[in-house]
């Protein structure tokens, strides 16, 4: 029982029963409409018809009587009704407007409205319509109703009256009308709904598709093949779940990468204070554990930063303040702060044409940006044998034809092969070991730290200043790092 309450309950809130009635009531009007014109246009011609009977009667009865007065007129015997049909009625109404004389079936007529004002002209005659009672029926008369005049003197009325509609026209319409609008409404609603049940069973796919979709499983897809809006709605869904399913996916595999980087930092600082503390140790072994203990977490804070840094900027709670800056004096100053880095290393950091190139966007962010670039330049660079070239070559530019300043970023590393290219901004991608902290780097402050994030912090805030990166490698060759922006007042 409850479910039955229920599936009634789901069809009267449906859109499909709704549709339905909202199609059937318009239908419904614009039958109704053209119903009750038909129905008015044939009253109006049963109208018409009746004075047309009505004046061919007058016509009859003055060619019988021929001219004259009330009491002649009234002298007519009750035979005279021979020119009348058995359905007409003639009456003789004198000037105070009482019968006197009366043939044909009724007892007596209805109250009629006599004319007041008479003229000698054609159109004094006055058409009336009145229902009588006759042996319990009711019947639709039209009245003709004519002054006599002798002179300008009223003398009487005639009225001669005949039926509205003696075949019954009238109720024969109506009712053809009634069964014919019923029975096409009734097959608009029957109709209405089942092409209501077929535009919405797209619908039903679609919800109960979508009940069956869970976070542990977003692989499913609507897949309705369809070209109309219901189609599209469809399409645009499978493409969020596309979205939903990858960004789940990165969420998963970031946090597995985050976990197993701290592990690495974590499991070294177990293993040293462990060792430290499993036996005496001399003032310089503890030296050495400190240093390694603090090493680690120096580490740990740079990714712990990182990954807020990449969090603040997925949620979009980065706050930049934007503003026009000289890309070419930022990229100076992070050759200046990091030429002592590269010295270190043995390799070359060298600015190429560097024009004055004005673009919207945050000092400090674009300042990390290029930072990233240019450390991860320079680790590359260091993979280089003694007798290759060890140079970084910072270069900036604008070309105004196409509304955007671009800075490059060039290094004469060993250079990325191309199934790695498009991976280099995933978060804790690296192409090989030589990519990662070392055994070596931890002993060493010169060698910027590798946890796989900072190509992704680079793509993050190149996408918030509107930027496109474009990298090109060649093995044995370099790499180049080219982010272009669009120009202030030119995009």
């Amino acid at each position: 029982m409850n479910n039955i309450i229920h599936r009634f309950d789901s069809l009267f809130h449906s859109i499909r029963l709704r549709l339905a009635l909202w199609f059937v009531f318009i239908l419904g009007l614009v039958l109704v409409s053209f119903s009750g014109l038909v129905y008015l246009s044939r009253v109006h011609e049963l109208q018409a018809e009746s004075v047309t009977r009505l004046a061919a009667r007058l016509e009859e009865i003055e060619k019988f009587l021929g001219e004259g007065d009330i009491p002649s007129f009234s002298s007519v015997p009750d035979s005279g009704q021979s020119f009348l049909r058995p359905e007409d009625i003639l009456a003789i109404y004198g000037s105070d407007q009482v019968q006197q004389r009366l043939w044909g079936p009724l007892s007596s007529l209805p109250q009629l409205n006599f004319p007041m004002q008479i003229t000698n002209s054609e159109s004094r005659h006055v058409i009336r319509y009145a229902s009588v009672i006759s042996e319990n029926q009711k019947i639709d008369y039209a009245f003709l109703i004519t002054p006599l005049l002798s002179g300008e003197n009223l003398k009487g009325y005639i009225v001669i009256g005949t039926l509205f509609d003696p075949t019954e026209q009238r109720q024969s319409l109506l009712l053809t009308l009634i069964m014919f609008v019923s029975i096409l409404l009734t097959v608009a609603l029957a109709g209405g709904f089942w092409l209501a049940d077929r535009a919405m069973r797209p619908v039903k796919v679609i919800t109960r598709t979508a009940q069956q979709i869970s976070e542990t499983d977003l692989s499913r897809r609507f897949n309705l093949q369809k070209k109309d809006e219901i189609g599209q709605l469809a399409d645009t869904f499978d493409a969020m779940l596309t979205r939903l399913e990858s960004a789940f996916s990165r969420q998963k595999q970031f946090t597995a990468d985050a976990s197993h980087e701290l592990r690495t930092p974590l499991t070294i600082v177990n293993l040293e204070a462990g060792r430290a503390l499993s036996a005496p140790r001399t003032p310089k072994e503890y030296q050495r554990v400190l240093q390694v203990i603090q090493t680690e977490n120096d580490l740990m804070s740079h990714l712990v930063n990182d990954l807020l840094t990449l969090a603040r900027m997925d949620a979009g709670h980065e706050s930049l303040q934007k503003e026009i800056l000289d890309i070419s004096d930022l990229a100076l100053e992070v050759i200046e702060r990091l030429e002592p880095l590269a010295a270190r290393q043995n390799i070359v950091l060298e600015t190429d044409d560097l024009p004055e190139v004005l673009i919207l966007g945050d000092r400090k962010a674009l300042n990390q940006m290029l930072t990233n670039l240019v450390e991860n330049a320079i680790k590359y660079t260091t993979q280089n044998e003694a007798e290759r070239d060890h140079r970084v070559t910072i270069s900036t530019g604008c070309d105004l034809s196409l509304k955007f300043a671009w800075v490059r970023v060039t290094d004469t590393g060993p250079g990325i092969s191309a199934e790695h290219i498009t991976h280099l901004f995933d978060r804790f991608y690296r192409v090989d070991k030589s990519r990662t902290r070392t055994g070596a780097d931890t002993e060493s402050e010169s060698a910027p730290s590798g946890n796989g994030l900072g190509l992704a912090i680079v793509n993050s805030i190149a996408l918030l200043h509107d930027g496109k990166i474009k990298v090109t490698s060649e093995i044995g060759q370099g790499t180049t790092f080219e982010i272009s922006f669009p120009v202030p007042g030119l995009a």
